[in-house]
């Protein structure tokens, strides 16, 4: 399969999704991990990424879900790595193991601090910045890279200028694709991407579209990730703390309308943070037009 999906939204734009995941800590996690994975892989997404934890926490775990995806779905994987915990020639080797396994798709960040540092500091002859590790990846091999943008600014950015600035380097290092951060209220997508293109940016800036599964988890997530949580969000899910399948539908109708609202500003790709659960994600692309299409393979997911 692996290729993009050629459904369209209901203003008949046509769109290509795709799907993060984040490697499992726990037996349990792993199956519901799978069980997911299972579940969207017949929407055809464009690619599914891997995270990779902070400090690389997570390193050996993100390099085996990789290879699973590789090896036991038809899925393309993309695999995320990040500046942080090892030196220039570890991370080379760590791209030339996935470049010689099959992966042909990373998704390339600085990385956040390790538990209990308060900010980033380059490891002894590490690469220092996105911009760098794309540098060193392109350098390497013929890799499509994906990377990070944050359209309400990185909370270390100064400004959204500086945002945008950074970004650049990383598009003239040799990136790809740009991946933004979840966000609630489009404008903020529109007001950056115009200032992309005016800064002369004119690769895919492809918005991450976050279901709302827990308010209180997701709004823990944006004040660590410069992303804001509109009153009208809170204001959907006010006075239903006991009612799981209301939750649900509010979700659901508020990624959905969201997606829709972008869809008909001309945006054609999506990226849907999944926190390892399927239904609200493969709901909202139901919704939206997509629809389950002949998965070539599966063998031996769990």
């Amino acid at each position: 399969m692996n290729s993009t999906n050629n459904n369209s939204d209901d203003s008949g734009h046509p769109f290509s999704v795709s799907f993060e995941f984040f490697p499992p800590k726990t037996a349990e996690m792993e199956e519901t991990l799978w069980t997911s994975m299972r579940r969207l892989e017949p929407l055809a997404p464009h690619f599914v990424s891997v995270t990779y934890g902070a400090g690389g926490t997570t390193r050996q775990r993100t390099h085996d879900t990789v290879r699973r995806v590789l090896h036991e779905t038809s899925l393309t994987p993309a695999a995320h790595l990040t500046c942080v915990g090892a030196s220039q020639a570890e991370i080379d080797e760590i791209a030339d193991a996935y470049w010689y396994a099959g992966v042909r798709h990373l998704v390339a960040l600085r990385g956040d601090p390790p538990v209990g540092e308060t900010s980033f500091v380059p490891s002894p002859d590490g690469y220092r910045y996105a911009s760098e590790l794309v540098a060193g990846l392109r350098r390497r091999h013929d890799f499509e890279i994906s990377v990070a943008c944050f359209p309400e600014g990185h909370p270390e950015t100064p400004s959204l200028a500086a945002e945008v600035d950074n970004l650049k380097r990383k598009i003239e290092a040799g990136a790809t694709r740009a991946l933004t951060q979840f966000f609630f209220d489009n404008e903020f997508f529109f007001r950056f991407r115009e200032l992309c293109a005016k800064a002369g940016i004119n690769v895919p800036i492809v918005p991450g579209i976050m279901p709302i599964t827990n308010l209180k988890q997701t709004a823990r997530f944006a004040a660590t990730a410069g992303a804001s949580v509109p009153a009208f969000v809170y204001e959907a899910f006010d006075g239903l703390d006991n009612e799981p399948d209301l939750r649900q539908y509010v979700a659901m109708t508020l990624a959905t309308d969201q997606v829709r609202g972008l869809a008909a500003e001309g945006v054609e790709e999506f990226h849907f943070y999944t926190l390892n659960r399927a239904e609200l994600t493969y709901t909202i692309c139901h919704l939206l037009g997509l629809r389950p299409q002949p998965v070539e393979s599966i063998s031996g997911a769990a």
